[in-house]
């Protein structure tokens, strides 16, 4: 064939492609075998590697074999991507309806489709071919993920028949240079099984479910990954104005341009008839290939739906309808209080960890005192707990048959953290009198996860505040029992992100001793401190037992510091503190005695400026290795000051006061 002829051939191809991709996505038709459809695509992928100047953006073989990317670039959504609001019944419906029909005199009539549980995303096209995919991130802005969404066959990388859309729509002979196109990446029940199967053969983490696999799946960096497991695409929603005056039309036109849009959907009149629909995909939802949560039910006509505008972060024009709540056993192990932000006490079950709704969870709200009496909940208890909307679950009801008389009931308690517990009259809450107390234990926590102590990646002043506020953790200790489950629900948390931290938890869990007593916040005892108690008593146990005579004994201690620790040590509520972190699996590195280098034994070090090829703590940690101490002051009891790039103020007094000045070099030539 001559190069006329090479080029033909490949378009046809790629049309008979294309034509069997439609069929098979859309329609879901076959009319040639698997076989003879790779055939076809091997005859294709061998043309455009003798013929590279023919390969183009839009080829069947582009799916796969994109680049492997670094990290995922910031995307601008040029329309929101709004989250919805969720409804559980048709009471919840009928108030929708109410509150729309007084903004608007139009007729309503509602679309109505299963809603796919899986991850939203942007496609956007230019000149009918794909240009970029992203996220829906927080909704204004989302990650490129392009590389990922190429490796999808139900995606068209292609827009078929445009031109005849526009056409039809608008009686025009031109069309948009850009078309945006969103729906939800989701992966089928069978894939995700097989995934799953193949996961634990390669002694791999499984994922709790498929919307986890889908959104764990796009956001790998390596598009080989993607391909492999299959993913789907179900489109939703039209952005571009192509002249569709209905969300209906906007359906028929993504067909028409080669997308799967929806198998369950239909034009209803009346909310009875959106709950008759409910209903009947309800009881088959289990029979479906694919995971739904739901139904969206929006109002058809655009422009009304547009009118009705947008409350807080989501359209007024539509509501997810969602599927009743999946509801599980497990048991109350204990009940804590958590105090929010305004000082009101929240009691908190503990929960033996459970998968409910497809995530691990291990705590529930129980909002306060009355809503206990009102469960008659005890510690102990067995109890059925649900996640409505995949929100904080809630305990809905004690099987009280499951009791064998070791239950404890709850009480709240009169005092919390030093401060008084009060209930003004009238109110279902109890509150701290010292508001002040807050504060406090959120600096305790986030000194006990900053680098010099626990050192959890990810595990920010934000995110603890938003852990504290939805009563998860109560002190530092109950950060080691969060699960997966407990962190998805939460804003800031996507699958990822839960998993991301939890495993930053897990592998901080083993700490030297000298970081852990720092992390104690023992006051009075400091970085230095810590080194020192750790390098003379061999674990834990002996340090508790160390009485104030002991402890005034150590270098650089003192009275003070001593009677601190040794009071420390005899408060009860720290005690349970210590065996709380126990029971949660944090273990204590013990280390050996150092070798002492004579040369440098209770020398005074100082560290200024920035080092070549040492950080700040490791410099200390050679420091301490070989019996030397640190100070963050120069005074004449210093005797070596460490002068790395642009070193500061302490340098020029170090001049003054005539305090021996060494470099990286000289310093690393004195500790060996």
């Amino acid at each position: 064939m001559n190069k006329q002829e090479v080029k033909k051939r490949i378009q046809k191809l790629r049309d008979e492609i294309n034509h069997h991709r439609y069929l098979y996505h859309v329609e879901d038709k076959q009319e040639i075998s698997d076989e003879a459809l790779d055939s076809l695509k091997k005859e294709l992928f061998d043309l455009e590697q003798k013929f590279p100047e023919f390969i183009t953006k839009d080829s069947p073989t582009q799916r796969v074999g994109g680049e492997y990317v670094n990290k995922f670039k910031k995307v601008q959504h040029s329309v929101p991507m709004l989250s919805l609001q969720d409804a559980f019944s048709k009471d919840d419906m009928i108030a929708w309806l109410e509150r729309l029909q007084k903004l608007t005199s139009a007729e309503l009539e509602f679309f109505v489709e299963a809603k796919m549980d899986g991850l939203a995303i942007s496609l956007l096209y230019e000149d009918g071919i794909l240009i970029r995919a992203a996220t829906r991130g927080n909704g204004k802005v989302g990650e490129d993920v392009t590389h990922n969404i190429k490796t999808i066959h139900s995606i068209p990388l292609r827009l078929y028949g445009i031109e005849d859309v526009y056409n039809f729509a608008n009686e025009q002979a031109r069309t948009p240079k850009f078309v945006e196109v969103r729906g939800e990446v989701y992966m089928r029940k069978k894939v995700f099984e097989k995934l799953n199967k193949q996961q634990l053969k390669n002694n791999e983490k499984v994922f709790a479910n498929p919307r986890n696999a889908a959104a764990g799946t796009i956001r790998q960096l390596d598009p080989e990954v993607a391909a492999a497991r299959e993913l789907d695409f179900m489109a939703y929603s039209l952005v571009t104005d192509l002249g569709q005056k209905t969300h209906a039309d906007s359906h028929k036109f993504l067909e028409k341009m080669g997308f799967r849009a929806g198998d369950y959907n239909q034009v209803c009149r009346s909310i009875d008839e959106v709950m008759k629909f409910y209903n009947q995909l309800n009881k088959k939802r289990d029979k479906l290939p694919y995971w739904i949560d739901g139904l969206v039910v929006q109002i058809n006509d655009n422009k009304v739906f547009a009118e009705l505008g947008i409350v807080g972060k989501a359209p007024r024009g539509v509501m997810a309808l969602k599927f009743p709540a999946e509801q599980v056993t497990t048991q109350v192990l204990d009940i804590i209080v958590q105090v929010g932000r305004t000082g009101v006490l929240t009691p908190v079950a503990i929960l033996k960890p459970v998968a409910v709704a497809g995530s691990v969870v291990s705590r529930a709200t129980l909002h306060n005192m009355d809503e206990i009496k009102r469960l008659d909940v005890r510690i102990g208890d067995t109890v059925v707990i649900q996640k409505a909307g995949d929100i904080i679950p809630d305990i809905v009801k004690v099987l009280v048959n499951m009791r064998d008389g070791s239950e404890k009931v709850f009480q709240m308690p009169r005092s919390f953290m030093g401060s008084k517990v009060i209930r003004p009259e009238g109110e279902v809450n109890h509150y701290v009198e010292n508001k002040n107390i807050l504060a406090i234990e959120k600096e305790q926590i986030y000194h006990f996860v900053s680098k010099k102590a626990f050192d959890i990646d990810g595990l920010g002043p934000k995110i603890i505040d938003q852990l504290l506020e939805e009563g998860l953790i109560q002190d530092a200790a109950d950060i080691f029992g969060l699960q997966v489950g407990d962190l998805e629900p939460l804003e800031r948390f996507a699958e990822k992100a839960a998993h991301n931290l939890i495993q930053a938890i897990e592998k901080s869990k083993k700490i030297l001793f000298s970081r852990f007593l720092y992390a104690l916040g023992i006051r009075h005892v400091g970085e230095q401190t810590a080194v020192i108690l750790a390098d003379n008593f061999s674990d834990l146990d002996k340090l508790k037992q160390a009485d104030l005579e002991t402890l005034i004994q150590l270098p650089d201690l003192g009275d003070v510091v001593a009677k601190s620790i040794v009071e420390f040590f005899a408060d009860e509520n720290n005690i349970k503190f210590l065996q709380k972190l126990a029971d949660y699996g944090v273990e204590i590195i013990y280390t050996e005695k150092k070798q002492i280098n004579s040369k440098i034994k209770n020398k005074i070090f100082v560290l200024t400026g920035t080092l070549d090829n040492l950080t700040r703590d490791e410099a200390k940690e050679m420091i301490r290795n070989v019996g030397g101490k640190i100070s963050s002051s120069v005074s004449k009891k210093t005797d070596y000051v460490i002068a790395g790039v642009q070193a500061g103020s302490k340098l020029d007094k170090a001049q003054k006061l005539g305090v021996k000045i060494i470099s990286e070099k000289e310093f690393l030539k004195l500790v060996k």
